[in-house]
């Protein structure tokens, strides 16, 4: 079977000015709403430095070459040519490792455990980003009126409505994403230049030698404020992860010619305003705006971070379904909520529970500035780790050499753990939060996905060949009841336990039995041309096989849809569907530790029903129970 696919196909079909202004608005709002706090932190945050001339140049320096070496020459120029068939993000990097030919080595197995580890940690980034980015925003009122007392409330009003509207979807409003964050950008450019024509000195920071300089005479307080210029590139993964949605191209286009400059004009435009008024420092970014505008620019500013918010949420989505088709979280229930856009879903549980986190975080932290001094940690160790994971992929899968790999590499590492070193200072100060997140969530996937191996051995224990079956079938002329039945079963080479069990007690067997299993590779997704195997193993009995990318959902009736244009025609309103249900116990056996054991069965009891899960009419199941050991 031909498992491979190409996504640029699905991209060509779109004109480059619509992928364009769709990528603006789902790839570039986190990254695209820091100025609205990164400068600010900088001067005036936990970690704040003297505003003089040259701290400003030097902090300017830093975050241009931080966005060029970062996002223009990690991501976009190395990184994102590590795409699995067409999708990005630490998980794919994850998947091409894990794909490597030959037997898993205990490095290999470590690398692996490191990249689920990435993507544990961009749990805690999608709670704290919609915080700082919609609090930082409303943040402006104050601007506007000192007094105003209402940030908090009116932070946790906007962000109780971005998770409560997520069950709709974004597919009716996702158009308007793009061209609210064009205006976004254009306003950033405009109000930038503005600035930088009265005080064009600034400019002097394009100049490498004012970071280096900065760096080595400023000493350790100037490696802390490290930790808020990290906050200008804190989106940059999220360029990489949403690769499959547009192909690289587009996103390369509109970060070079469009994103990035309007980026450096802004944080130039509000160094140049510093350099002038150095007590605006408290909130530099609606400094720039005339007070005419402010109310229009909060407006604008909180339409953008909601944006960014939705963006990181959706994300955190397609990671939690990833992950379960991985083998790494239980079933849970996801919602297309558009027919049209494939990528946009919806899992209630994963909602309701980021929801919590954030508005709790907002209560917990009050400001911005406190929720920056936690902000950053969680997404300096994914960049160091995505760093680490390519390295492999370059050397393995591309086979490039041990020098043309290094170069790069060790330059990126230098940078990464740098801005992991400044910001695990933050750990009293709320960094903790995130890495704590990351270590329970992973903490879950490595118990549900071990608990499910030894799961796995028990049940491929209890199995019979069909050869067995059919000896039995046929010695004991077992009466064939006219109709349908599809037994589900983990194994394509075995008999499901369902199947001896309803034989054992009801003496009976259909006349057209489906033994279907479905099968996930390590591909976002499979074409339906590829989807199915199916054998013939006679006395009216198929061995079905259907393959499934981790970017997609099984669906019981597409597979018999798919059958039937092979000729193996199952009408599903005739059909019952026998599934196995387990009852789990603790084992003597101790197969793992107590506590673990007691999470496994707690997960396996609230996961989502597999007729729902696979799609199933809930009234033509049958349930067939057995009782294991964990």
């Amino acid at each position: 079977m031909n498992k491979s696919l190409n996504n640029d196909t699905a991209h060509k079909r779109l004109p480059l000015s619509i992928l364009l202004l769709v990528a603006m608005g789902v790839v570039f709002g986190d990254i695209g709403t820091s100025p609205l706090y990164a400068i600010k932190e900088c001067f005036h945050g936990e970690y704040g430095i003297p505003i003089t001339p040259e701290n400003i140049l030097g902090i300017l320096s830093l975050i241009f070459w931080t966005l060029t070496i970062i996002v223009s020459i990690k991501y976009l120029t190395f990184i994102l040519r590590a795409d699995n068939k067409g999708e990005g993000g630490v998980l794919a990097l994850t998947a091409l490792i894990k794909g490597m030919t030959g037997s898993p080595t205990v490095r290999t197995r470590l690398l692996i455990g490191t990249g689920i580890f990435a993507a544990c940690l961009l749990y805690g980034d999608g709670m704290i980003t919609p915080a700082i980015s919609v609090m930082s925003a409303i943040e402006g009122l104050r601007v506007i009126t000192p007094d105003f007392q209402y940030v908090v409330p009116l932070t946790l009003l906007i962000l109780t409505a971005l998770f409560l509207l997520q069950h709709r979807g974004t597919a009716r409003i996702g158009m308007l994403f793009g061209p609210i964050i064009v205006i976004w950008f254009v306003t950033l450019a405009v109000l930038g230049i503005r600035q930088i024509i009265l005080n064009p000195d600034i400019l002097a920071a394009l100049s490498p030698t004012y970071a280096i300089s900065f760096l080595l005479n400023s000493g350790l307080h100037g490696f802390t404020v490290l930790g808020a210029v990290f906050l200008s590139v804190t989106g940059a993964e999220a360029l990489y992860a949403d690769l499959g949605h547009f192909g690289a191209r587009p996103v390369r286009i509109a970060w070079f010619y469009f994103v990035f400059p309007a980026l450096i004009l802004n944080y130039f435009g509000q160094g140049a305003l510093l350099l002038q008024s150095p007590e605006e420092s408290y909130h530099p970014f609606y400094a720039l705006v005339p007070s005419w505008a402010m109310i229009p620019m909060v407006i604008l500013a909180t339409s953008a971070t909601i944006i960014a918010s939705q963006a990181i949420i959706t994300g955190v989505f397609s990671i939690s379904r990833q992950a379960i088709q991985m083998g790494y979280l239980p079933r849970l229930k996801v919602i297309h909520t558009s027919a049209r856009h494939f990528g946009q879903i919806y899992v209630p549980q994963i909602n309701w529970f980021m929801m919590i986190a954030t508005l709790s975080l907002v209560i917990g932290f009050q400001t911005s500035s406190k929720l920056a001094a936690a902000y950053g940690v969680a997404v300096s160790l994914t960049m160091l780790i995505s760093t680490m994971l390519f390295y492999v992929v370059a050397r393995k899968n591309w086979n490039w050499n041990k020098y043309a790999a290094s170069v790069p590499v060790a330059l990126f590492l230098l940078l990464d753990f740098g801005f992991f070193s400044a910001n695990i200072i933050k750990i009293l100060h709320g960094a903790w939060f995130p890495l704590v997140l990351g270590a329970i969530t992973m903490t879950i996937m490595i118990t549900w996905k071990r608990g499910r191996e030894i799961l796995g051995r028990q049940l491929r224990a209890l199995a019979v060949p069909f050869a067995f079956l059919k000896n039995k079938i046929l010695s004991e002329k077992t009466p064939r009841v006219k109709g349908y039945a599809v037994f589900m079963t983990g194994q394509s080479q075995s008999v499901p336990i369902a199947l001896t069990h309803n034989l054992e007690h009801n003496k009976i067997v259909h006349s057209n039995v489906l033994l279907l299993n479905f099968s996930f590779l390590e591909v976002p997704r499979v074409p339906n041309k590829d989807k199915l195997k199916i054998e013939d193993l006679g006395l009216g009995f198929h061995q079905v096989t259907a393959f499934y990318g981790f970017m997609e959902s099984p669906s019981v009736p597409n597979v018999l849809a798919l059958a039937a244009g092979q000729g193996l025609y199952v009408p599903i309103e005739q059909t019952s569907f026998f599934l196995g249900r387990e009852k789990l116990i603790i084992s003597t056996d101790r197969h793992m530790s107590r506590w673990r054991a007691h999470i496994f069965i707690f997960l396996s009891k609230n996961a989502y029903d597999a007729s729902s899960f696979f799609d199933i009419p809930g009234e033509r199941v049958v349930e067939v129970g057995i009782r294991l050991g964990i």
